[in-house]
């Protein structure tokens, strides 16, 4: 069963390093790459994984979990890097990345990125897997939906024994709400993220996360899960676990802030040369 507890606790302090640096245990830093079809994220953690920096930036160089803009996603990730370098005080060496499940022939593309500001990538990762390295789930089902993608996770007695993915996230609830507020995308964007809000949007873009609920529904059919654990930036609209849990009839859960959950696995699966 999922900590809700610890895992509030832990992602509330991974938020707070955005505005506050935390002096490290130990000499070695590890680092998470998170290049995100809305966001793209940078977490640092100590050798004993407590969280020290975060920097985060809205972008669209990617569509879908795959790189369609190669040098913004470079310019972003070298000034986030220095950015973190310069509230630390020390160079960053390693990272880890993760990718959307099945998107395994933009392996070399992300890897090329970290690379290209100086990082060695040292560990490379499904989504759904590293966030499951903050939740520490026996068996059940790890649900990240981002902004280009719905993937997941099955595990089995601590292991993954099936991760999928597929193009429906955040970008589609955005564009539903653009065509129908006539707004831009970027105003829709704006909207989606506005707590205040959900209640007013919800029916607008209930079919879309009806849709998501009927991929993880399609994925988990007849695999004996009996509990849904939600996390990704698009998880963090106020009602869609309600949603997912009608539609899949099974029980799902989500911690209080779901966005970080995955950047701060993949940091977490850093390793050192």
């Amino acid at each position: 069963m999922m900590d809700l507890e610890r895992i509030d606790s832990y992602i509330a302090k991974v938020v707070e390093s955005e505005t506050k640096t935390f002096k490290p245990v130990g000499e070695k830093l590890k680092v998470g790459l998170d290049l995100g079809t809305a966001y793209i994220v940078l977490v640092v953690l100590d050798e004993e994984d407590n969280p020290i920096a975060c920097e985060k930036r809205a972008a669209r160089v990617l569509r879908d979990g795959v790189v369609v803009d190669y040098s913004g996603a470079l310019q972003i990730v070298r000034e986030l890097k220095e950015k973190l370098e310069a509230r630390i005080g020390k160079e960053l060496l390693y990272c880890a990345i993760a990718m959307p499940a099945g998107t395994e022939s933009s392996v070399k593309t992300h890897q090329y990125i970290a690379e290209g500001v100086g990082f060695e990538v040292t560990n490379i990762l499904d989504e759904p897997s590293a966030a499951n390295s903050i939740y520490q789930i026996e068996d059940g089902v790890v649900v990240d939906i981002g902004g280009g993608t719905t993937g997941l996770a099955i595990l089995k007695h601590g292991e993954v024994v099936q991760i999928e993915d597929e193009p429906t996230g955040g970008t589609h609830l955005s564009l539903v709400l653009a065509g129908n507020y006539h707004i831009s995308f970027d105003e829709a964007e704006v909207l989606k993220q506005d707590y205040k809000r959900h209640k007013e949007i919800f029916p607008v873009v209930k079919a879309v996360i009806e849709k998501m609920a009927a991929i993880i529904k399609r994925y988990i059919k007849d695999k004996s899960i009996d509990t849904i654990y939600l996390c990704g930036g698009t998880c963090c609209l106020t009602g869609i676990e309600g949603i997912i849990e009608k539609e899949t009839g099974v029980r799902t859960i989500k911690p209080s802030n779901p966005f970080l959950v995955t950047p701060a696995g993949i940091a977490m699966n850093c390793k050192f040369e």
